[in-house]
C-alpha cells in the first residue's frame, strides 16, 4: 500500500522543503503556534504556482474552539471560493455546535462550495463529544478525509481509536493521524492504525539573518525569541518519507 504523506506547512519555504524531501501535499496555514489560521491571498496564490504536489488550504477564521458565527461563516465560505478560483486541491475544514458535535448544516454547505476540491475535516473532530457519531456525520456532509489525533495529545497515544475509525470508515473517508507525528513513530503508527496518510510538521528552528538586534524590546508574544523561527526541514521529511516506505 502506498502511504501519503503530507505536512502541514505555514510559508512558502515550508510548502518548497516539504516538496524537496519527498512529501505528496501540503496544509498550507498561517498562525501555526494558535493551531493554524488561513493563509492570505498572496501565499495561496504562490504556493499554487510554485508546487508540483498537491496544496490544500486550512479554512479557519481565527484560533480558539470551533463554534463559529455567522460572519466567521461567510469569511470561511468566500475563502473556500478563493481557493476554488486559485485551483488549489482541497481545503481543510472543521465545525462544531455547542454541545460538541459536528455542525452538519454548516459543514455540509462549505463542503459543497469547495465543487471539484478535495474536503478534510481537521482536528475540530477530536474535541466532538461521541467520535464514531461525529464520524458518521462526516462522511454525511461529504468530506473525503479526516484529520485526527484519535482524540489524544499524540496520533500515536490515540492509535486505537484511529484504528476504529478507519475500520468504521471502510472506503467511505480516509481517515489521516496527525499530531506528534515523527520518524520515529511513524511505521508503527502505521501499523496500530492501518492508515495510510500522515500528516506531520517536520519543522527545525531557522536563526533570524538579522545582525543589528534591538535589546529590551519585543513586538510578539512576551518572552518569544523573534530572532529565530520554525520552518519544515526537507530532511526531516526526507526521514519522514523513508520510515514510512520501509515500514
Amino acid at each position: 500500500m502506498n502511504k501519503v504523506l503530507e505536512i502541514c506547512a505555514g510559508s512558502l519555504a515550508s510548502c518548497l522543503a516539504a516538496q524537496k524531501g519527498g512529501a505528496q501535499r501540503v496544509e498550507l496555514c498561517d498562525n501555526l503556534l494558535e493551531g493554524g489560521t488561513t493563509p492570505s491571498y498572496g501565499l495561496l496564490a504562490l504556493a499554487r504556482d510554485s508546487l508540483g504536489i498537491e496544496v490544500n488550504a486550512l479554512i479557519r477564521p481565527r484560533g480558539g474552539d470551533f463554534l463559529y458565527s455567522a460572519l466567521e461563516f461567510e469569511t470561511m465560505a468566500r475563502d473556500i471560493e478563493l481557493c476554488r478560483k486559485l485551483g488549489l486541491d482541497g481545503v481543510v475544514i472543521g465545525m462544531l455546535t455547542e454541545d460538541g458535535d459536528i455542525d452538519g448544516p454548516a459543514t455540509r454547505e462549505l463542503a459543497g462550495l469547495a465543487g471539484p476540491m478535495g474536503v478534510t475535516f481537521h482536528r475540530a473532530f477530536d474535541m466532538a463529544r461521541d467520535p464514531e457519531q461525529a464520524l458518521e456525520e462526516v462522511i454525511a456532509c461529504g468530506c473525503h478525509r479526516l484529520l485526527s489525533s484519535g482524540q489524544a495529545a499524540t496520533a500515536l497515544q490515540g492509535a486505537d481509536l484511529l484504528s476504529r475509525l478507519r475500520a468504521q470508515a471502510g472506503e467511505r473517508l480516509i481517515v489521516m493521524p496527525g499530531a506528534g507525528v515523527r520518524a520515529g513513530n511513524v511505521a508503527e503508527l502505521a501499523r496500530r492504525t492501518g492508515c495510510a496518510e500522515f500528516h506531520a510538521s517536520a519543522r527545525a528552528a531557522v536563526a533570524s539573518a538579522m545582525c543589528y538586534r534591538q535589546a529590551g524590546l519585543g513586538m510578539g508574544a512576551p518572552g518569544a525569541d523573534e530572532y529565530a523561527r520554525m520552518e519544515t526541514s526537507p530532511d526531516e521529511v526526507r526521514a519522514l518519507r523513508d520510515a514510512l516506505d520501509g515500514g
